[in-house]
């Protein structure tokens, strides 16, 4: 039995196919902090050089109705905003086309029979190791089955499975070449573990304490045509409470110019906090992906990555009661 499937917002019912997504600058802002390890400190990226805290959010408007702001004519036909030009493109075919070909050691997060034993792994073997564990459940927003090309996943982080386990839930079109990094003096420096998150997550090394070595990494990938998934949280939370986001995977998806895909674990920390090595009694887990966002003309990553945060948070109190049937828990807030 496969996750049971759903879909939000059954109204958006239109998915037109716009024109290419915008052409990815060189420049970016944040620290990266895409951590997909299991240990508890920061997994942090420093590809990116600081960010402009300062600067602040513009909304894309509506265009202007005509040259130097002359009046629109009767019966002319509204000019689709910026912001929702962007959004139509996500699906277009030239977003899953024209990008970076990796080379070297990069080449292989491309590679098509990795990728072919990536799904047996995934859809076959832990499946079925998911379904003995738990009660997946999943929820999808329509547009998510659309989207072409790379994108950053971004997600709460509540329990070992859940790198695996938001994988298995992504449909193959959009799962195929997702990485996850992962903590390098942790993960990369055994073997056995190296080769495991290699195969099962695609995974890319994350260095920690200051060293560089694995710079730039994530930016690479995306500009690969590789999607990321990041956990801005930093670590595995100790409470069940969502803590506050780093900005790092909000400042990739602006430097890169590709979406951004929030998705929201409910039930995961539940069913496995940190001490349990297992959860008991198959209890309810379901992820939740929401609409693919991208960030405003001008949008800091400290701004865009409190709305991302805002977009996770809701799909999580939206889904919270169904799932788990209590009250959502109050967030922890840190300075």
């Amino acid at each position: 039995m496969t996750p049971q499937n759903s879909a939000q917002d059954p109204e958006d019912t239109v998915d037109p196919a716009g024109g290419a997504f915008p052409a990815r600058s060189g420049g970016a802002a944040g620290h990266v902090h895409p951590s997909g390890s299991v240990e508890d400190a920061d997994a942090v990226a420093d590809d990116l050089v600081d960010t402009d805290e300062d600067a602040e959010g513009e909304s894309g408007g509506d265009a202007p109705d005509g040259p130097a702001g002359e009046a629109k004519q009767p019966g002319e036909a509204k000019q689709p905003s910026a912001g929702r030009r962007l959004m139509e493109s996500l699906s277009a075919r030239s977003r899953g086309e024209g990008w970076e070909k990796p080379e070297g050691d990069l080449a292989k997060y491309r590679s098509r029979w990795r990728s072919g034993v990536r799904f047996v792994l995934q859809r076959v073997i832990f499946r079925m190791v998911v379904r003995s564990a738990v009660t997946p459940q999943v929820v999808m927003h329509r547009r998510v089955k659309s989207v072409r090309g790379p994108f950053v996943l971004v997600a709460n982080h509540t329990s070992h499975v859940d790198g695996p386990l938001l994988a298995l839930s992504l449909p193959w079109a959009q799962g195929r070449l997702l990485s996850t990094g992962v903590a390098t003096d942790y993960w990369f420096d055994h073997f056995f573990r190296r080769i495991f998150v290699r195969t099962m997550l695609n995974a890319f090394p994350i260095d920690r304490g200051g060293n560089r070595k694995n710079s730039g990494t994530s930016r690479k990938l995306l500009r690969a045509g590789v999607p990321i998934l990041v956990f801005p949280e930093g670590g595995r939370q100790s409470s069940g409470q969502m803590t506050s986001f780093k900005p790092g995977g909000a400042a990739l998806a602006i430097s890169v110019g590709v979406p951004v895909i929030p998705a929201a674990i409910v039930g995961g920390y539940e069913a496995m906090p940190k001490g349990r090595n297992w959860p008991q009694g198959r209890p309810p887990v379901r992820v939740v992906f929401g609409e693919p966002i991208i960030s405003d003309e001008g949008e800091s990553a400290v701004d865009f990555s409190d709305r991302i945060r805002g977009r996770v948070k809701d799909l999580y109190e939206q889904h919270h009661d169904e799932v788990l049937g209590a009250d959502a828990p109050d967030e922890e807030e840190t300075a």
